[in-house]
């Protein structure tokens, strides 16, 4: 297991120091344009630039995570999305000149989505939470409404454009299921929803570059046996990065908490990832805001990262 971080941009501050100073080698990062004033990383020089900056502070980097540039044209289907396509194609390319082996990707139309992000936690730390009924009080997204199958549709046909070129590049595309885990949203099906769901998605494709991001918190929010599945899409050799925090709740009511303070069985799982030989990139994920901090980044603040970090270190040194 290799102990990773999510860096949203490439300008070097005071997190990256404190990484560093954890002992965080391996940085996964989030390279879209608004993050970095650069080019979208379809252009292999903004990848390039991206990459040197990171192993010139000390991290290698290991993978992309979220979207690097607009998919909505591909995630619902409309006009322009074959540019689109070819436009993320030149990405695997690219990563797979430069050695970027991992892409954590989704298919969330309306992306990760809470409608709280100041719930009182432990010692008045805050944190997100989603409530379908303030949900469905909301408006409709401006893209309109999506069936279910419309969205299984477009995905079916994004996984046959990229895969061949993911595998001929040796780059792992490692899919996210959908956060909050219900559907419709905002009019908009989401489709990534249970188990059965990410069964069928993988049924896409047998390509050795088809995998997961096993979102441990989500799999939880599901109510889904995160144990057993970690086993099942283990021996498949399909979990190619996983996500490590935890929630207290349902799908249509959670909120998140501290690693150490929800239902889950922290040590019972990271010995599953150990008996499954897991030898991918994991990271802490969705974190409390703590004292001091602003919450403008709310899930990503970095006290919440050190106490997260730090109990998964401790974890791994357990086993």
């Amino acid at each position: 297991m290799i102990l990773s971080f999510l860096f949203f941009g490439n300008t070097p501050d005071e997190k990256w120091q404190l990484c560093r100073q954890m002992g965080i080698e391996h940085a996964i990062a989030k390279l879209a344009p608004e993050l970095t004033g650069d080019i979208a990383i379809d252009n292999y020089e903004s990848l390039a630039r991206s990459k040197a900056i990171f192993e010139s502070n000390g991290f290698k980097l290991t993978g992309v995570e979220g979207d690097q540039f607009d998919m909505s044209r591909i995630k619902l289907g409309l006009d322009g999305r074959q540019g689109d396509i070819e436009r993320y194609c030149r990405m695997l390319e690219n990563m797979g000149k430069l050695g970027i082996g991992l892409l954590c990707y989704n298919f969330m139309a309306t992306g990760w989505y809470r409608t709280d992000i100041d719930l009182p936690e432990r010692g008045g730390a805050v944190v997100s939470g989603f409530s379908m009924k303030k949900a469905k009080t909301e408006p409709v997204s401006s893209h309109g409404t999506f069936s279910e199958s419309q969205i299984w549709e477009n995905y079916h046909w994004f996984i046959e454009q990229i895969m061949p070129v993911a595998e001929a590049n040796g780059v792992k595309m490692a899919l996210h299921p959908d956060d909050p885990p219900i559907s419709p949203l905002h009019g908009i099906s989401r489709i990534l929803t249970s188990a059965d769901a990410i069964r069928k998605a993988l049924s896409f494709s047998d390509s050795s570059s088809h995998g997961l991001t096993f979102c441990q918190g989500t799999y939880t929010t599901m109510n889904e046996d995160v144990f057993g599945l970690i086993h099942e899409f283990g021996r498949q050799k399909k979990i190619f990065f996983v996500h490590i925090r935890d929630v207290r709740g349902t799908p249509e009511d959670f909120r998140e908490t501290f690693h150490d303070n929800g239902p889950t069985d922290m040590f019972k799982m990271m010995k599953a990832y150990r008996e499954i030989e897991f030898e991918g990139p994991l990271r802490s994920d969705h974190v409390p805001t703590m004292a001091g901090e602003s919450n403008d980044h709310f899930g990503y603040e970095m006290k919440g990262n050190l106490f997260g970090i730090g109990y998964i270190k401790g974890l791994m040194d357990a086993l």
